[in-house]
């Protein structure tokens, strides 16, 4: 699988994707992850685009980037529940690397919810470093108390 750049045709099978993916947040946030109209308004940002990777049985994965001077950042990694654990996520974190590393990167960026505990592991095994904390961009969303972790690495 290659990743390639999703357009507006393919919004309502990255929501369903990241919508089912992001299901194992449910224990501390309410609502859906994402809707069509968060998409294409992530899809508008400047230097921002979806990066999905799909086959034969359809959008298996999906990245957001967003490509600002010298850093990037990602977000909203999602790889089809039925289809974990195959390196589809390894392969979506490389492509994030690759476009923003092509577009002149030296720094890639994401944040975590520090309740998945799991997360800061899963990313310092891809180089990624915690540096901060900030506020959780939709408290009204939170089911418990929750913040950010945000992450580094040197592209």
């Amino acid at each position: 699988m290659t990743a390639r750049v999703a357009g507006h045709a393919d919004v309502p099978a990255l929501v369903t994707l990241i919508n089912r993916a992001y299901r194992v947040e449910e224990f501390f946030v309410h609502g859906e992850r994402t809707s069509a109209a968060d998409a294409r308004a992530r899809m508008a940002r400047p230097g921002g685009a979806f990066l999905v990777v799909e086959d034969e049985q359809g959008m298996a994965g999906a990245v957001f980037v967003q490509v600002a001077g010298d850093r990037g950042f990602f977000a909203m990694l999602a790889v089809d529940p039925d289809r974990q654990k195959q390196g589809i996520g390894r392969q979506l974190i490389a492509a994030a690397e690759e476009h923003c590393r092509a577009a002149g990167c030296r720094h890639l960026d994401l944040d975590i919810v520090n309740v998945r505990e799991e997360l800061p592991a899963f990313y310092a095994r891809f180089g990624f470093a915690p540096y901060d904390t900030a506020a959780f961009h939709e408290p009204e969303k939170l089911k418990r108390a929750a913040h950010l972790i945000l992450m580094t690495k040197a592209l």
